[in-house]
């Protein structure tokens, strides 16, 4: 956010330290709609989303070229499926970026989205009045899932029109074996993105959290993508049996379950659960974090 939209949006909160009492509605949608605008329109947003978009060309592309090498065949299921139907390409792709590709994206936005206008001296503008803090806080988080939405819809999105370009479409034969046509496949690809980007919304919040704890927005940002990794090693050890199921990595890639007849929801429901769950824990420590912050420094 530049200097003068701080400025610009400074006066609205200010009444609020005037004494009249706040519009929560429109004063939380004003803010929404600067935190989309600051988060979309920076070059480093729109670089991210670039790759991930590119990312289903490439996996499609390689499919493509061992697919016609006299060495193809076998792989794991989503790839294998992918071959003989273009939409499997979304499920491939999703798998392939939600273990790094998406937490790393969504980890430097959600770092840097309290800690980045600290640096710049932008977040003062913005807390003139205690009763700001919490709406901006919850437009930044809310903000947060939007591009969550987006980073996922940038991959699935990709990965279709690939997939349709490079391989035939058609009935959908489903994981569990069972045969499903393209307009019930469809909609399943919708829900199983969907799922894919609320499973980031745990995320969010730590790396809200983790925004509050430092005046450099680089610094939280690096935290952020390093907790990530650090959680996916710790999630591979068996020895850690005991609090696997805890880690917010866990069930990430239980949409798998989704392409079953009928679909299995116990680790869908499970992930979902979990999210809400960092979701509440680390979202009340970031509020209650920068509820007391200092913001004249």
């Amino acid at each position: 956010m530049s200097r003068a939209e701080a400025v610009a949006v400074a006066p609205s909160v200010g009444k609020e330290a005037a004494g009249r009492r706040p519009q929560t509605v429109s004063g939380f949608l004003a803010l929404f709609r600067n935190e989309l605008h600051l988060t979309f329109r920076r070059m480093r947003t729109l670089v991210l989303l670039a790759i991930l978009a590119a990312l289903p060309i490439l996996i499609g592309v390689v499919i493509k070229v061992n697919t016609d090498s006299p060495h193809d065949g076998g792989g794991p299921s989503f790839i294998a499926q992918t071959t003989q139907n273009g939409l499997f390409l979304v499920f491939t792709a999703l798998a392939v970026a939600l273990p790094v590709f998406l937490p790393m994206t969504v980890g430097v936005v959600a770092g840097d989205s309290v800690a980045g206008e600290a640096a710049t001296g932008t977040l003062r503008y913005l807390l003139v009045a205690p009763a700001g803090r919490t709406r901006l806080l919850a437009a930044k988080f809310t903000a947060g899932l939007v591009f969550c939405l987006a980073a996922t819809a940038a991959v699935a999105l990709t990965a279709l029109a690939t997939g349709a370009a490079l391989f035939p479409l058609g009935k959908v034969t489903l994981l569990s074996g069972d045969t499903i046509g393209l307009g019930d496949a469809l909609p399943r690809a919708l829900l199983v993105a969907a799922v894919v980007a609320l499973s980031l919304a745990g995320l969010v919040a730590i790396g809200l959290f983790v925004s509050t704890l430092t005046g450099s927005g680089i610094a939280a940002m690096a935290a952020t993508v390093v907790l990530v990794i650090t959680v996916q090693i710790l999630d591979s050890f068996p020895q850690l049996d005991a609090i696997r199921p805890f880690l917010f990595t866990h069930y990430w890639l239980s949409f798998a379950d989704l392409l079953r007849e009928p679909m299995y929801w116990d680790g869908v429901l499970k992930n979902l659960a979990l999210q809400a769950g960092y979701v509440a824990v680390f979202g009340s420590a970031a509020w209650a974090r920068f509820s007391s912050r200092d913001i004249s420094a």
